[in-house]
């Protein structure tokens, strides 16, 4: 009514019953503020000639003045005195219709162009300098209109330079590791399947860093010192599986680095006459650098965890619900900067996706009755059941087995049995383990099916919990028994070897059955579906599957870090195939999720995962080999010593005799290194680190939904102020 139009023209939040010549007189005075505060110089030290009108300003005290043509024209005269950011940011705040700030933008071009033709006039006539000065200033203005969304000027020099600008953008962008992969799998499959290659990404970043650390520190000192006595053997091809052989005796394993100064030949002679004169200045023990090696490189990456941890948490709960995304989806998704056609076609499939992801969030789920709601609790306490109770069947039968294999391989040996019995033997239990974990998950999605969860994350998150109590676990029993010496190998001098062998066949069978996963689960049912069955239908990416993989093949790797330093760069290596592997194989034989669902959190629960179950597991491992297990007697850095961690004060001890100048490195180790309260602060710290960002996280949902509260009381407030205006104006007609 017209009477509801009177009362919201007065209402501060409403520009309704306001003309357009007071909206833009209002933006011209902002802006003319803006520019002298940032552009204009003082007023004292211009002339008179060139100080600004006064009859110009405060327009909107006395419209008379001037029309609304006139007041439009002004503030088309203001912006173009602005920088381009400023113009455009201007221009989006001003509470004007789209075709009034079309108008706007209309005018701007067209002076903009009479503008450039002057200046192109006169850079034809002007001396060279004042030619090339002018170019520049095209090129920068022909860019800044390009960037705000007009077309470019049809100047002949400017239109080379802004391709050549806009190319270098691009390629800035395209440096980015599998940029272009990333989105295109993004507008495919969506943000869920995006999830595994940004994670797979993530834990190369991670094996990167510390290979670089061991290589740096230790790998590249040792290879540059090597020891005296290395036997050599012939390279048969069966190492790259077994990782014995000619592998056993050089940098991949524990047993080939020393126990010596590295840099002092007094350490390696016999006999005295080698020695200099003097000692180094900086004498490098090869045992203080490789554990101290390992300790950093687990403690920086912890950090990094705890770090990428943190970070994604805030991203994907900063904000309560999804409740407003799907119209910022509609109306402000489209980047207007983008120009290829690539670029465009890949934007387009990005925001479709997008959409499905929040309309599939918002479909209401299905409501069940009393009776229904019991059976179901019941069908997933029985699917529970059964998975546990296979967890715990491989569990025995991994634990027989490797029993089993322990007593074959003794046996072989007093035989004295043939080469290639003894290497298939040491590949037995690497395969039988990798065959669970592959056969495993395609049981729990059969009761995936028979649970019938409503919700597609739900489901991940079961199958992720169920595939990851059987590896966590079967994995626990592998290292209770590396560490018992109970470990199948082709040699009894040095198990830390053995350890790193076996670790190493684990990785390698790991990577060889997701290749053959990959094969037989994706690319032959694929032609199966459309060769045979004639379906039109393609199978789809098992998330939690792959996802548990890649924990399962970095704990791997962490738990070998010890016995093979250079068990990152066979990792490292594993994850650039497995990238590009699973790239093609998802973008050639897999079709989108039948159900899209937004995966805003899958990501933080990967690092999740990864950081606690993974990462946390193999630190306790390694801990408990470096101050409880003792060492071999006649292999490695630590060997005849009691253990790897009461070897520290001997060895500052040395490094103390052999250079005096060094007694602070004494003490910094009695105070940090051998006291537990370091250990126990740097924890407190961290664990303080993600409890300070989980409360900041939850304040600002909590200031989230108080916000949403405080606009849905403004809008009752209004409701109510309107009633009481509609009251006022009745008994006023009365």
């Amino acid at each position: 009514s017209s009477a509801s139009l009177r009362i919201l023209a007065c209402m501060p939040s409403r520009t309704i019953g306001r003309s357009r010549g007071a909206i833009i007189s209002q933006y011209y005075n902002r802006t003319a503020r803006l520019r002298c505060r940032s552009s204009r110089p003082p007023l004292q030290q211009l002339s008179h000639t060139a100080r600004p009108s006064l009859r110009q300003y405060d327009l909107e005290t006395d419209p008379a003045m001037a029309t609304l043509e006139d007041k439009r024209s002004l503030l088309v005269k203001e912006l173009l005195s602005l920088s381009p950011s400023q113009r455009s940011h201007m221009l989006l705040a001003v509470p004007l219709s789209l075709a009034e700030k079309h108008t706007l933008r209309q005018e701007l071009s067209s002076r903009q162009r009479s503008s450039m033709r002057q200046h192109t006039q006169h850079w034809a006539l002007s001396s060279p300098c004042r030619g090339f000065k002018d170019a520049i200033t095209l090129v920068s203005l022909g860019s800044s209109r390009a960037g705000s969304g007009h077309s470019a000027p049809q100047a002949p020099f400017p239109q080379g330079c802004r391709g050549l600008w806009y190319r270098l953008l691009s390629l800035l962008a395209a440096m980015q590791p599998w940029h272009y992969a990333l989105k295109q799998i993004s507008g495919r499959f969506g943000s869920s399947i995006l999830s595994y290659f940004v994670f797979l990404k993530t834990l190369l970043m991670f094996n990167i860093f510390s290979f670089l650390i061991l290589v740096v520190f230790v790998v590249a000192l040792q290879a540059a010192y090597p020891p005296a006595s290395v036997s050599s053997q012939p390279f048969t091809g069966l190492e790259v599986l077994t990782g014995t052989g000619c592998f056993t005796y050089s940098l991949l394993y524990y047993g080939y680095y020393s126990n010596i100064t590295l840099n002092d030949p007094c350490a390696s002679s016999p006999s005295g006459s080698m020695c200099p004169l003097a000692a180094p200045l900086l004498p490098y023990n090869m045992p203080l650098a490789y554990v101290f090696t390992i300790g950093v490189s687990f403690l920086l990456t912890y950090i990094l965890l705890v770090y990428s941890m943190s970070r994604s948490f805030g991203e994907s709960y900063r904000v309560g619900s999804s409740t407003g995304d799907l119209a910022v989806k509609v109306f402000c998704a489209w980047d207007f900067k983008v120009i290829q056609r690539r670029s465009v076609r890949l934007q387009c499939e990005n925001i479709c996706t997008q959409l499905k992801e929040l309309l599939a969030e918002k479909s209401c789920s299905r409501s069940l009755s009393l009776c229904q709601r019991l059976g179901h609790c019941a069908v997933l306490l029985l699917a529970w059941a059964l998975s546990l109770s296979t967890v715990l069947g491989c569990v025995l039968a991994v634990h027989y087995f490797s029993e089993h294999m322990h007593v074959v391989q003794q046996d072989h040996r007093a035989r004295g049995g043939g080469k290639w019995q003894q290497e298939a033997i040491l590949l037995v239990l690497p395969l039988v383990v990798s065959l669970l974990n592959m056969l495993m998950p395609y049981l729990y999605n059969l009761l995936a099916m028979w649970e019938k969860q409503d919700s597609p994350m739900a489901q991940v998150y079961v199958a992720i919990c169920r595939n990851l109590i059987l590896k966590m676990v079967v994995l626990g029993l592998l290292c209770y028994q590396w560490l018992s010496r109970r470990v199948v190998c082709s040699t009894e001098e040095c198990w830390e070897t053995c350890v790193g062998q076996e670790l190493y066949r684990f990785v390698v069978m790991d990577f060889i059955f997701t290749l053959l996963d990959t094969l037989f689960g994706e690319l032959v049912w694929r032609l199966i579906l459309e060769k045979r069955l004639k379906r039109k239908q393609r199978p789809e990416f098992d998330i939690a599957r792959n996802v548990l993989e890649l924990i399962y093949g970095q704990t791997l790797t962490w738990l070998g870090v010890l016995f093979a330093p250079l068990l990152p760069a066979l990792q490292v290596l594993k994850l650039l195939l497995l990238f590009y592997i699973k790239k093609t194989s998802l973008l050639q034989n897999c079709q989108s999720p039948s159900k899209p669902w937004q995966a805003s959190r899958m990501s933080t629960v990967f690092i999740t995962l990864l950081c606690f179950p993974s990462f946390l597991g193999a630190a306790i491992f390694l801990s408990y080999t470096i101050w409880s297990v003792r060492p071999s007697e006649t292999c490695g850095p630590f060997q005849g010593l009691e253990t790897i961690y009461k070897s520290g004060k001997t060895w500052v001890q040395v490094l103390e005799k052999s250079n005096p100048n060094i007694t602070w490195f004494t003490w910094v180790h009695q105070h940090l290194v051998e006291n537990n309260f370091l250990l126990f602060f740097v924890s407190g710290v961290l664990l303080a680190a993600i409890y300070f960002n989980i409360q900041v996280v939850s304040g600002q949902r909590r200031i989230i939904c108080l916000l949403k509260e405080q606009i849905a009381k403004e809008g009752e407030d209004k409701r109510f102020l309107i009633q009481k205006l509609h009251s006022i104006y009745r008994q006023r007609e009365r």
